[in-house]
């Protein structure tokens, strides 16, 4: 059973989190501040520092948090529904990416802009889009589809057509030009032509 201290910790850090991502919307992640961001949360620059050493780490701790949002519904996961070859579980995939987005936009929209000003966040972006990547190569590998030197580049090309989307669907939302459905079923077509046949 954890402490009253242990709990205290972890809400000072969910508070943290939780300012650092209102000032980043704000300020935008250049001009926000360690004391912007604990002013938000009630505290001082020095409890800041007990749980983040910087604001980069208090930013690769929101991706942590994205990435475990999105892995954490995967049932089955993406590399088991690349290996399967299955278009309905590959719809199904994609359907539950694009029921998330609006939950994760703040965080998504925040990593994107620290991406562009700050070389590290940069690197943590390029490894959480590698890991996805990496799922669909060796959900590939398993299924022993495709050339082993084009699997990579399938993997790069299919996440690209997501994440693209994501970012025009939050700038944009669903409308005319790229409705949901239309756009869910040109993203499984594309798929399954670039990892099934």
């Amino acid at each position: 059973m954890p402490s009253l201290r242990d709990a205290q910790k972890q809400m000072t850090r969910r508070l943290l989190l939780e300012s650092g991502l209102t000032v980043f919307q704000e300020k935008g992640y250049a001009a926000a501040t360690i004391d912007d961001i604990a002013t938000g949360a009630g505290t001082t620059r020095t409890t800041f520092y007990l749980h983040f050493p910087s604001k980069p780490a208090l930013m690769q701790a929101l991706i942590v948090e994205i990435n475990e949002s999105l892995v954490g519904a995967d049932d089955p996961t993406l590399e088991q529904v690349v290996e399967s070859g299955d278009r309905e579980l590959i719809r199904g995939w994609i359907s539950k990416r694009f029921d998330q987005w609006p939950d994760l936009m703040p965080k998504v929209r925040a990593a994107n802009q620290a991406a562009g000003a700050d070389p590290e966040i940069e690197l943590a972006v390029e490894k959480w889009f590698e890991s996805a990547i990496g799922d669909i190569h060796r959900g590939l590998d398993k299924a022993k589809r495709f050339d082993k030197d084009s699997r990579h580049v399938r993997g790069v090309l299919a996440f690209a057509q997501v994440e693209f989307l994501s970012r025009r669907w939050m700038l944009e939302g669903w409308d005319d030009k790229v409705a949901r459905d239309v756009a869910l079923d040109t993203i499984v077509d594309s798929w399954c032509s670039l990892l099934v046949t």
